[in-house]
């Protein structure tokens, strides 16, 4: 599925009126809020597929992917960063002492990703590790004063970013926002719990 959503995307046309009796996995919400009925302008053919605007977890992967690469880009080309390298920065910040599975846990990112980052910072002089804990493998990481000095800086550009996103957006609206993705992470803590109950894990 591409990232970017075509001029005259079969989005205009009607989803097909799916009654939920039809889908009894549907749960509380019918699965027709979230199709559209593309059709092939070769063969005439019609397939149901998920919408562009009107299935969340598409919207998020879109939304997340054009953010990571623009985040990326931006602070590559100021701060000699990557993405990765700052959300460490803020998860150190956030939670000093922090171990790589930890921050793994947090954010959702492969454990080895993380563990590149933090030792790409320590090379960069902005982390350093701490002493091995109690369980003999993991290592608590903290900002060192000049990752601090960074982490101030790449904080005021990170904020005028999101300033810039969330233009025309109340208060209100943003405490909304994240409500929402609060629950819609808690829910996908749940499915994963499911998927590694269903797995035997």
């Amino acid at each position: 599925m591409s990232d970017a959503r075509p001029t005259g995307a079969p989005d205009a046309a009607q989803p097909r009126a799916t009654d939920a009796a039809e889908r009894p996995d549907a749960g509380a919400l019918p699965d027709a809020l979230f199709l559209v009925a593309a059709e092939d302008p070769e063969t005439g053919e019609s397939h149901e597929t998920l919408s562009f605007s009107r299935a969340p977890t598409v919207l998020l992967t879109f939304a997340a992917n054009r953010f990571t690469r623009a985040a990326a880009r931006d602070w590559q080309a100021h701060f000699g960063l990557g993405a990765m390298e700052w959300r460490m920065m803020v998860m150190l910040t956030r939670e000093p002492g922090s171990t790589a599975a930890r921050a793994a846990e947090l954010t959702g990112v492969d454990k080895g990703a993380v563990s590149r980052a933090l030792h790409g910072l320590k090379d960069a002089g902005l982390a350093l590790p701490g002493a091995l804990q109690a369980n003999g493998r993991s290592r608590g990481w903290r900002l060192t004063e000049a990752g601090r000095a960074m982490h101030a800086r790449m904080l005021e550009r990170a904020l005028a970013r999101q300033r810039r996103l969330l233009e025309g957006f109340a208060p209100a609206e943003v405490e909304a926002l994240c409500a929402m993705l609060a629950r819609f992470l808690d829910n996908l803590e749940g499915q994963k719990a499911e998927d590694r109950a269903a797995e035997g894990g």
